[in-house]
């Protein structure tokens, strides 16, 4: 008799790559989505040329084939720093824990280059808790950064001991 084991485990219906230059059009109106509750509608335009220019890893969170959220990493080495940037969660998908998986992934991907010794996040009043709840702490706030009644929250985390 041959042992066939079961294989009733269920497939993981996720997957967090690297986006492609064919995502742009599902990663921006994913950010229109968010408009105005998250992002100022003037940062559609920076979102746009932060995909175009400055994007160095920008990942893509996706469900069954459907991006439904995104977020990104930017380095600077003589800083010992990385940045998490940009992350947008369609607001469907929102409080499923999608954004947490999304900075936590990205944190270890940071983790793997030894001269980063510190990830800031540049994020706003609305969102500042979410990454509070994930160990970050507020280094400053500046009034109306990103728009009016938008204000900026730098927050830090250590991540070398």
């Amino acid at each position: 008799m041959v042992y066939a084991p079961n294989n009733h485990r269920k497939k993981k219906s996720f997957m967090i790559r690297l986006s492609k230059h064919s995502d742009r059009d599902v990663l921006i109106q994913n950010m229109k989505s968010n408009v105005p509750q998250y992002f100022a509608e003037s940062e559609i335009v920076e979102f746009m040329d932060y995909l175009n220019e400055h994007a160095e890893h920008y990942y893509v969170y996706e469900d069954h084939g459907i991006i439904i959220g995104s977020g990104g990493i930017n380095y600077f080495l003589d800083e010992g720093m990385a940045r998490i940037s940009w992350d947008i969660i369609h607001p469907a998908h929102q409080n499923r824990g999608i954004g947490k998986q999304l900075v936590l992934y990205r944190i270890n991907e940071i983790k793997k280059i030894p001269k980063i010794k510190f990830v800031i996040v540049r994020t706003s009043q609305m969102v500042y808790p979410f990454y509070q709840q994930l160990g970050f702490q507020l280094e400053f706030i500046t009034k109306d950064y990103w728009a009016k009644g938008f204000d900026l929250y730098q927050m830090q985390m250590n991540i070398q001991v």
